[in-house]
Order: structure tokens, then C-alpha cells, then sequence
């Protein structure tokens, strides 16, 4: 029988599979099976990383307030900036029904 070479996965991929695996509510069977590795790897893989993801997740979740304020000032800017082509839409349309009365004026033909 010969033997499958070993596959080598970057740390990057380890870090973020152990991410993956603390914030799935599934087994580690199941993602074993969904990520095609084995459930035993992934076990030696979530207890040397774990501390240190679970460290970058708190982060996160502290940086999330001044990551929503951020966001909702740009959602403000853009319903600004939207309310503002809105009117300048219902201006130009309005320019629009003005040239065509005119036009349909101007372009009857005098008897």
C-alpha cells in the first residue's frame, strides 16, 4: 500500500480554520468531514491556536463599537448624499416636462 503524501497547510490556514471551529456550532466530525482533514488534526490544531484566536476575537468584538460608529456615519453620508441626487433628479425631470410643453407648443404648426 503506498502511502498519500502528507499535505502541509499554512499557519495562516490553521488560524483561520480554529476560527472557523469556535464560532460553528457543529461537531468536530463534521467539519472534519466539510473540510476534508482529519478530526484529530483539527483537535491539535484548536489547542495550540486556540488561545491566541479566542485573544483576536475579543479584540474584535471590542473594536466593533467604533467600527459600527464608523459605519454609520458613512451610511449617513450616503443617505445624504442620495437624499441630495434625489432632488437634483426631481429637478431634471421636472426641467424635462417643461422642454416637452414647450416644444410641444413651439412645434404645432401656425394656420
Amino acid at each position: 500500500m503506498e502511502k498519500q503524501p502528507r499535505n502541509k497547510y499554512t499557519e495562516e490556514f490553521k488560524k483561520r480554520t480554529v476560527k472557523y471551529i469556535l464560532e460553528q456550532s457543529k461537531t468536530m466530525p463534521e467539519i472534519a468531514g466539510e473540510l476534508d482533514i482529519s478530526a484529530g488534526l483539527l483537535h491539535n490544531w484548536k489547542q495550540k491556536y486556540r488561545s491566541e484566536i479566542q485573544a483576536e476575537i475579543q479584540t474584535e468584538v471590542q473594536a466593533s463599537p467604533d467600527k459600527i460608529r464608523q459605519l454609520e456615519q458613512q451610511l449617513r453620508d450616503m443617505e445624504a448624499a442620495k437624499q441630495k441626487q434625489d432632488l437634483e433628479n426631481a429637478d431634471l425631470r421636472e426641467e424635462l416636462e417643461i422642454l416637452k410643453k414647450a416644444l410641444h407648443i413651439f412645434g404645432k404648426e401656425r394656420n
